[in-house]
């Protein structure tokens, strides 16, 4: 999913192939140390021109959008539209994961993900509904989002995360 091979991960991991394998196919689970170091391998880091570019589109949107991390949710980007409805600034919020602020039917959306094709090598854009959810931060408002994944230059996956089903 992420491009890299089982064998380079496995030796950055420190174990062998086959145990990688084996927590793909999910015989094998990682322990709580390996999950972290996983995910902190595995996360988006957007450092190309082309990653910059899709940065920059998602800032200067019109349209309430924001960019964020597919494995991690952390924020990359978001749209000056997205920025007017939080209680906080940009500043408060970029880098850190947004998942803390995922209301139930968020979550819901997001458990389903897998059985709705996410993870294919061409993902279908997914719309889930949000439900309501008020945080000291911001306010999930009841509604649609429409998640689109998109890859990266280094091989890892954002989600274009926009208002609305259309």
């Amino acid at each position: 999913m992420n491009r890299i091979k089982q064998s380079a991960l496995a030796d950055e991991m420190g174990v062998s192939q086959t145990t990688v394998s084996r927590w793909e196919a999910g015989v094998l689970t990682p322990g709580t140390t390996e999950e972290d170091r996983l995910t902190r391998l595995l996360a988006a880091r957007p450092n190309s021109a082309a990653d910059s570019a899709l940065l920059n589109l998602v800032r200067h949107s019109p349209q309430p959008a924001h960019l964020i991390c597919d494995l991690t949710h952390r924020l990359f980007a978001a749209s000056p539209a997205r920025i007017s409805g939080w209680r906080v600034g940009i500043e408060e919020l970029a880098g850190k994961s947004l998942w803390r602020f995922a209301s139930p039917g968020i979550a819901e959306g997001e458990a389903a993900l897998d059985a709705l094709g996410w993870y294919e090598a061409v993902a279908p854009a997914v719309i889930v509904d949000t439900g309501y959810a008020d945080f000291d931060e911001l306010t999930i408002a009841a509604g649609q989002l429409r998640y689109t994944r998109m890859p990266l230059s280094d091989g890892s996956f954002a989600r274009l995360v926009q208002d609305g089903g259309a």
